[in-house]
């Protein structure tokens, strides 16, 4: 039997394709040749250009009579796998193109890294046959070096694993995303070697070597062709900084390729935001320092001219009168043209368009650069569309959540006009109950052209919490508690709450119902019983007792809440001070028994975007409790507290807070414990909690064990009758996905018994914290230093306060 080889093959083309596949495909594996198939080919092309398979064909066996079709070569892949992609029957006359197409298909099954043909003079006829090489199966996968980037990261990074076919292509690209791997987090200059050791003739073992090296941050940033901003401005617009004493912890430095370029844009943004509209921004220019231990980023900058808003004009579909559409722009003639102001412009023009039914309505700004003046006309062009009604709400991801408790909070209906405003208000409830991760409300085309469907889908995030542990409060000291909270009961939205939590020197038992839509109404409806006992500076206080409220929603923003609380009241444990205080008559005793029955009522305008965690618009309450419906207790207290949010930069958020409170006694003086007091991590940081108020400062005589006698000067506070607090704040993100965040601040307050006295020694002080989300509750850690701190009371040194979950 003569075999004719394939050297000759049926030709070098039958091959051409496939084997250019092997020679990039095996070129990713260093010391590796190309396989025989694409060697010819590369020969003949050195030649002058590649033979042709008729060619071949015709002085071989080209046209000769097929008289089988067999596979050979394959060890793990079943003959019958590889069959189906083979077009060429027995008894057919052998055809190049067709060979060379059967050679394509079983290469692109992906099992093999070299595929060729070969023939056999068989009595007249040919026998054809593919023999294959198949890709050899990785068996094991080990990584050395992988120190400051967990060993499954760089596995999940590299993508290869155990039990599947081997290709050094895959390989390559692994490597370059474990490259990355490592970038992103800064080290810039880690090198990945790959190797492989066969185990047998069709499997092998991969070993990955990282060696890391140091890590390389951005040393500095630097401009050219910048003139109207100085370096310090345009850092402050990107997301990439410069290293820094905490960039172990907030990753400042670390160079990111994506987030360079789209730095480019923020620059950009920038420039267009304060009128430079033909401002050009050049790609970031990344170079390593000689001693290698940072890096250089240069960026070139061409300014252009600065340009103001010139005219402002409409056109098209005009619903309104231009000045009715004026007042919903914040662009004004004569000022710098900003690129943010005029999409805010645009949004707003639709907005008022589609809060009349045109949910497709278009404001196009047309813009007109004057050189020779350097204004911008603009002229929007406006396109009201069709009339559109909501035709069905969908429905979807509540597992747990009823469907009305998501109803609930929507403001579109079916059947009514569409609304811009009513869509993002709908969003804006859903996320507020707490209930939700996230919350998509899209729009879709209904059974006419004039309607559209509204499809809400939610992803249900844990609303109960069941803990046993552990705490600590500054004003507490260590804390061990357990408590069953469901926020969303039942799927209907109810808030259950069973708690309890004691400690060194306070106990908290409480169980408590509310039900925001009370019978599918806007009334708020719950009621608490509870009983704490607290350890004060200079009494102990417990009260046992329960409530019950009410609410009603009056809109969105504004809402009215009323509560009665009826509490059984016990004083004990007086300090020695205070106990002197009041045999010398200095002040009255406070019953040790008594009892309080009051109605509060308050009224609270939210316009906060995101009301478990702000970042914008306005809390105002004002509240009212009337102690007097029975019980021993008489006083009327007051209270008004105002709270502004605004987003700053990359997600940080300034902040500042008001607080004014009176009591005033009725037909008898205002308990001690019921009277305000100030300091403390909730209020004047840096002073000792409850140490802000009147105070008196008796010497104060006591005997140790041995019968010494020791005088000293012991504070008693007193509390006022009213308080006055500000707070600002400025919180900014340190670690994003953990939800950590960094807070400055300063806090300015005091109470006493007059105006005149609380506003004329105001105490302040000044601090930094941090604060975090965490699994248990809202952490707090915050360092606060007076500012004027009060002789023999305060610590010039500052305060350190700490507290976490939401109990305290």
């Amino acid at each position: 039997m003569l075999r004719k080889n394939v050297s000759a093959i049926i030709v070098a083309q039958l091959t051409v394709s496939s084997a250019l596949a092997f020679a990039e495909t095996d070129g990713a594996t260093v010391g590796k040749t190309a396989p025989p198939a694409a060697a010819a080919v590369e020969k003949a092309a050195e030649k002058g250009a590649a033979p042709k398979a008729a060619e071949a064909v015709n002085i071989d066996y080209a046209g000769a009579k097929i008289a089988s079709v067999q596979i050979k070569g394959n060890r793990r892949i079943e003959t019958a796998a590889i069959l189906p992609a083979v077009h060429v029957k027995p008894g057919e006359l052998l055809d190049p193109a067709q060979v060379d197409a059967d050679l394509r298909a079983i290469y692109k099954l992906g099992h093999f890294r070299d595929v060729r043909a070969e023939v056999e003079k068989v009595d007249g006829a040919v026998a054809l046959f593919y023999v294959v090489q198949e890709k050899p199966v990785v068996r094991e996968v080990k990584f050395e070096g992988t120190k400051e980037i967990s060993t499954d990261k760089v596995r999940d990074a590299l993508g290869i694993k155990p039990n599947t076919i081997f290709s050094p292509k895959e390989l390559q690209q692994g490597v370059k995303k474990v490259k990355k791997l490592y970038s992103d987090d800064g080290y810039y200059l880690a090198e990945v070697e790959t190797s492989t050791t066969p185990r047998s003739e069709s499997e092998l073992n991969l070993l990955v070597k990282v060696k890391e090296g140091d890590k390389v941050l951005i040393r500095t940033i630097n401009f050219t062709g910048n003139h109207a901003f100085s370096a310090r401005k345009l850092k402050k617009s990107m997301e990439t900084g410069e290293k820094w004493m905490f960039s172990w912890l907030t990753g400042a430095g670390t160079y990111k390729e994506e987030m360079l370029k789209n730095d480019v844009q923020l620059l950009t943004e920038f420039y267009m935001n304060n009128g430079y509209v033909n401002v050009k921004v050049g790609e970031p220019k990344v170079d390593l320092l000689p001693d290698k231990t940072g890096l250089t980023v240069s960026i070139g900058i061409s300014e252009g001219e600065q340009y103001k808003i010139g005219k402002l004009a409409f056109s098209g579909d005009l619903l309104e009168s231009r000045d009715v559409l004026m007042k919903k722009l914040t662009t004004k003639t004569g000022q710098l043209f900003s690129r943010s102001a005029l999409r805010t412009d645009v949004v707003g023009l639709t907005d008022l368009y589609a809060d009349k039914g045109f949910a497709f309505a278009n404001a196009s700004p047309g813009l007109h650069i004057n050189p020779e003046d350097r204004t911008v006309d603009i002229t929007f062009e406006m396109e009201k569309g069709q009339l559109v009604h909501i035709d069905r709400i969908n429905i979807a991801g509540n597992a747990k959540s009823r469907d009305k408790v998501l109803r609930r909070e929507l403001r579109l209906e079916e059947g009514e006009l569409y609304s811009a405003t009513g869509l993002k208000r709908s969003k804006q409830n859903l996320m507020n109950t707490g209930f939700f991760e996230d919350a998509s409300l899209t729009t879709v085309k209904g059974s006419r052209s004039d309607l559209l469907d509204l499809n809400v889908e939610v992803k249900e995030k844990p609303t109960g919490t069941f803990s046993v542990g552990a705490g600590y409060s500054s004003l507490d000291g260590v804390i061990g508690q357990g408590s069953v909270q469901q926020a969303n009961f039942l799927g209907l939205g109810l808030k259950a709450t069973a708690a309890v939590s004691f400690g060194s020197k306070s106990q908290t038992y409480n169980l408590g119902l509310t039900d925001p839509y009370f019978m599918d109404t806007k009334w708020t409806v719950g009621a608490d019983v509870y009983r704490t006992e607290r350890q004060y500076l200079d009494y102990t206080r417990r009260a046992t007792g329960g409530d019950i409220k009410a609410g009603y929603s009056l809109s969105d923003n504004l809402s009215t809440f009323w509560l009665y609380k009826y509490e059984q009241k016990e004083i004990r444990d007086e300090s020695v001070g205070l106990l002197q205080s009041i045999h010398l008559g200095t002040i009255v005793a406070p019953d040790r028994s008594s009892s309080t029955s009051s109605i509060t009522a308050s009224l609270t305008n939210n316009t906060t975007d995101y009301r478990i965690d702000p970042s914008l618009g306005f809390i105002n309450t004002l509240s009212i409790e009337f102690a007097g419906l029975g019980g021993s207790n008489r006083f009327l207290r007051y209270v008004t507290e105002h709270t502004y949010f605004h987003p700053v930069a990359f997600g940080s958020v300034a902040s500042v807070r008001g607080t004014l409170g009176y009591i005033q006694g009725l037909g008898k003086g205002v308990p001690i414990d019921e009277r305000f007091y100030l300091g403390g991590i909730s209020s004047l940081r840096g002073y000792a909690g409850r140490t802000v108020s009147p105070y008196l400062a008796p010497w104060v005589t006591t005997n140790d064990y041995n019968g010494n006698e020791t005088t000293a000067q012991n504070h008693v506070y007193l509390g006022g009758l009213m308080e006055a607090v500000a707070n600002v704040e400025y919180t900014f993100p340190l670690l994003k996905d953990a939800g950590l965040k960094g807070v400055v601040f300063f806090d300015a307050g005091n109470c006493d018994n007059t105006f005149k006295s609380t506003f004329g020694s105001v105490l302040t002080s000044y601090g930094f914290g941090f604060r975090w989300f965490s699994p248990i509750g809202p952490l707090r850690l915050e360092y606060g230093i007076p500012l004027n701190p009060r002789q023999g009371v305060d610590s010039s040194s500052g305060k350190l306060e700490f507290s976490i979950g939401s109990i305290f």
